[in-house]
């Protein structure tokens, strides 16, 4: 008889990985979140995974074997008071992929501040184009899967590693308990304003991830990144692979579309494919040195590139109306928003780029990043921001930024904005890592 887990927090990205690799280990799977909608829903009761709108104490009938309690509830929560009150099983996600799923594979993890689930998502398809099978868990859904996560056949776990906390009871980052054996380190920015108070906070969680990479393991990490060589220099045990040192690349087109490889300073080949940006070659170097640590070839790296997806809300075209083109973009950092408003400068040549912007994230909301943020989008000819709640004073971004700026109270505003502004040959590019109300398909209406 399969043993009976219950997911507290099913609904998120994370979660719904777990519930679905938990499900084709065996396990018989159930949940609850406080908000059950799709598209996680629908892939979840496709699983035939029972789901349970709100956090009500369910367990006066047939109690679980164990229950995972995602990180989004914390003490006071009913739900929580009930499961410590009665003695009932429970255990982290991290902590129970790790004990059931993980300790038996080889585990490449993918962390760092920007990149991690397009690099994720690289890193499965070449050794899926290899043969190789592998499971994975990554945030958001690899276009030549169109799943979020599977068990797989292989030896090898591929996962998106992120440095948020595991639960209310145990506040160290998520990717401690994966046991990587193979690490890719992109880049190290301070982020996650919620639960790290300043950079030097994250990096300590990067280095106690660092102790537990075997000798035997690999490490993977830009040469150029000061943050993560600082880290580095706390102590490292393990062969550490450095981007732009063993493994370069030359960028043979503005907009990122095409670029060479080199191993050990000889040509390796080039690669042409469809995505956009400096930033994803750089994405594609890390991946393609994470595959060699496991034994594919560079050559089949290289083949595997061309006929990469992408994943979806990186950059992904929604629609176009009256010859204006929406974009959906998850970029929630001012990095990340850079790096996608310049390729996409560099593929769309002069035509009028407007990028609009829900500060979804906790630091972005709290107005961590004001500073910063107008150097962002200077590739945009416009920029049009939702007013964050509480208010920061984001109308000052307004007078710092070298773009026009429009700070907007509502969705039919925005969408009004839109209509009256655009016109033939323009671009708009959604950035938010929330739903941004649907807003994508609003404007594509109205234009």
């Amino acid at each position: 008889m399969s043993k009976k887990l219950h997911i507290l927090g099913i609904c998120g990205t994370f979660m719904g990985g777990v519930a679905a690799i938990a499900k084709e280990a065996g396990f018989s799977v159930s949940g609850a979140d406080e908000a059950v909608y799709p598209p996680m829903s629908t892939q979840l009761t496709a699983l035939g995974i029972a789901l349970h709108q709100g956090y009500e104490d369910t367990f006066s009938g047939s109690i679980p074997d164990n229950i995972i309690i995602g990180n989004a509830l914390s003490r006071g929560k009913p739900i929580v008071e009930a499961i410590l009150a009665r003695n009932l099983p429970y255990t982290s996600g991290p902590e129970w992929l790790y004990r059931e799923i993980l300790q038996q594979r080889h585990v490449i993890a993918i962390a760092g501040t920007h990149g991690k689930t397009t690099t994720a998502s690289m890193v499965a398809w070449i050794l899926e184009y290899a043969g190789l099978k592998p499971g994975f868990l990554i945030g958001g859904i690899p276009e030549n899967f169109d799943i979020s996560a599977r068990l797989g056949e292989g030896k090898i776990f591929v996962i998106e590693a992120d440095e948020y906390d595991s639960a209310f009871f145990d506040k160290r980052s998520k990717f401690i308990h994966y046991h990587p054996r193979t690490l890719v380190i992109n880049n190290l920015e301070f982020d996650h304003a919620d639960i790290f108070e300043r950079l030097g906070d994250i990096q300590k969680q990067f280095h106690h991830l660092l102790r537990i990479v075997p000798s035997n393991g690999t490490v993977i990490v830009p040469a150029s990144d000061a943050a993560i060589q600082e880290t580095l220099a706390q102590g490292v045990w393990t062969k550490v692979v450095y981007l732009g040192q063993e493994f370069k690349v030359e960028s043979l087109k503005d907009d990122g579309s095409e670029f060479k490889v080199y191993y050990q300073d000889k040509e390796q080949g080039t690669v042409r494919w469809n995505l956009l940006g400096q930033h994803n070659i750089r994405n594609a170097l890390a991946a393609i040195a994470a595959a060699h640590a496991v034994g594919v070839s560079i050559a089949t790296a290289l083949a595997a590139m061309p006929a990469f997806k992408n994943v979806k809300r990186r950059l992904e075209k929604k629609g176009e109306a009256h010859g204006v083109t929406v974009y959906d973009d998850f970029a929630h950092h001012p990095t990340a928003i850079a790096t996608t408003l310049q390729g996409l400068r560099a593929r769309i040549g002069d035509a009028r780029l407007f990028a609009l912007l829900e500060l979804g994230s906790y630091t972005m909301r709290a107005g961590v990043h004001k500073a910063v943020l107008p150097a962002s989008w200077l590739d945009a000819d416009e920029v049009v921001i939702i007013r964050p709640h509480p208010d920061w004073g984001v109308d000052d971004l307004i007078v710092a930024s070298k773009r026009p700026v429009t700070v907007l109270d509502t969705l039919d505003a925005i969408v009004a904005h839109f209509k009256a502004k655009t016109k033939a040959g323009d671009h708009l590019v959604v950035m938010s890592n929330k739903g941004f109300g649907g807003i994508h398909q609003q404007l594509l209406q109205a234009l």
